[in-house]
């Protein structure tokens, strides 16, 4: 009883710091964490202990628990390689994905469509994840997928910053359809080239990026 209430603890928190709730460098005090679930601080402490080993948080001595909050530098390693990754779960993809998997891609990408055109922003990005969700299936390696997707979550809170700027979306959809087309083309290296740049933090959106990051995230900038 108590692990199962250790892993649902941290999916809560988990889903709260990759969905921005929980913004990073927020503090994750222990005994309101235990407060608001109604649990004691041992699973608590557990379940930060836990997020603490994929990336999600710091635990600090002395000054307790925070949503992990990486520098600048550490930012820009981290999104260099996601691109890579993404870039070769796109290029697996395009040889690998079945008539199911395509097919499952193409819904995907319809639903990005919908929430494009009605302006959905929150809904864009989680039609977004299911895209690519769709991309790391169909590449038909589970460690790859795994890896990838680890990182996304790290990424996610600043991903979704992203989607901040003016006509940000606009343009998302349209790499989206482009990539697409390109995996059910089976052009490996077009899907492989079009995706690194889709995630890469590049061009005229650094600065935009740079902008909206929290206060603090560029302490490692000169390092």
């Amino acid at each position: 009883m108590a692990g199962e209430r250790v892993i649902e603890l941290v999916r809560i928190l988990e889903q709260e710091i990759v969905t921005g709730v929980l913004a990073p460098g927020e503090r994750l005090d222990e005994a309101s964490l235990a407060t608001r679930f109604g649990v004691s601080r041992t699973p608590v402490r557990e379940a930060l202990n836990q997020l603490a080993s994929t990336g999600l948080v710091e635990v600090r001595p002395r000054r307790g628990a925070a949503v992990a909050a990486p520098g600048l530098k550490e930012l820009l390693e981290m999104f260099e390689v996601m691109a890579e990754l993404e870039g070769l779960c796109g290029r697996l993809a395009a040889r690998r994905m079945s008539g199911e998997e395509r097919a499952a891609l193409e819904a995907a990408h319809e639903a990005c469509q919908a929430c494009t055109e009605q302006g959905d922003s929150d809904g864009y990005y989680g039609a977004n994840v299911a895209f690519h969700e769709a991309i790391y299936t169909g590449c038909h390696n589970r460690f790859l997928a795994e890896q990838t997707r680890a990182l996304r979550n790290r990424l996610s809170p600043y991903r979704r910053l992203q989607l901040r700027r003016v006509n940000r979306i606009d343009e998302s959809f349209a790499e989206h359809e482009a990539v697409l087309a390109a995996i059910l083309a089976g052009d490996a290296d077009e899907a492989d080239r079009l995706l690194q740049s889709h995630v890469t933090v590049q061009g005229g959106s650094f600065a935009d990026f740079v902008a909206n990051l929290p206060v603090g995230s560029d302490r490692q900038a000169t390092a």
